[in-house]
């Protein structure tokens, strides 16, 4: 396990890319945990139309806000869930290889990772943006504005193709990451 000292000694070094890694991986948790609440947030929902349902009244908007907060958790957890190696990845070649050829085949990998998020990011952030300018609002009774789940999906990618681009540093720099192998984290959820 890496102590404070060695972190100090790559930062050091590296200050600027150590410091993005942490940046990042920060923003990470803090989209992880605005994931968690958007969970919470579902089951409320749900527990409260259960309730509603039992004497003849509903929200009439389960179905779409429910659907909007799992496409929002799911865009949020995408890069803390990548950055704790929790997504599917196909190591077939990358496993059989060790020390530098690994690393530039992770960068390679991580560069085609990258061009593709960061388009979906800005191809979600761009109809974002127009659904806010058109005023666009949900066909439900509720009525909401659907620029804000489709920015909140945009935020999920961006950060996602953030923690790729710290990641992808990490290789090319061979820089440890902001978890160190073995640490225990409270979001983590190992099943």
């Amino acid at each position: 396990m890496m102590s404070a000292s060695d972190t100090r000694d790559i930062a050091g070094r590296n200050r600027p890319a150590m410091l993005f890694q942490r940046g990042v991986y920060a923003l990470s948790q803090a989209a992880a945990a605005v994931a968690a609440l958007l969970v919470v947030g579902m089951v409320l929902h749900i527990l409260l139309e259960i309730a509603l349902r039992m004497v003849d009244r509903s929200t009439f908007v389960l179905d779409e806000v429910v659907g909007y907060a799992i496409a929002g958790a799911t865009f949020l957890s995408l890069g803390y869930a990548f950055e704790h190696s929790a997504l599917v990845r196909v190591g077939l070649l990358v496993d059989r290889l060790s020390g530098r050829p690994r690393r530039a085949l992770e960068t390679i990998c991580g560069l085609a990772t990258l061009a593709v998020t960061s388009q979906i990011a800005l191809v979600i952030g761009r109809t974002a943006l127009r659904s806010f300018e058109r005023g666009r609002t949900s066909s439900s009774v509720a009525e909401i504005p659907l620029w804000i789940p489709e920015a909140v999906c945009a935020a999920g990618m961006t950060i996602f193709s953030l923690q790729v681009l710290a990641w992808t540093l990490r290789q090319i720099f061979d820089l440890p990451g902001p978890v160190p192998p073995g640490e225990i984290d409270p979001l983590q959820n190992d099943l």
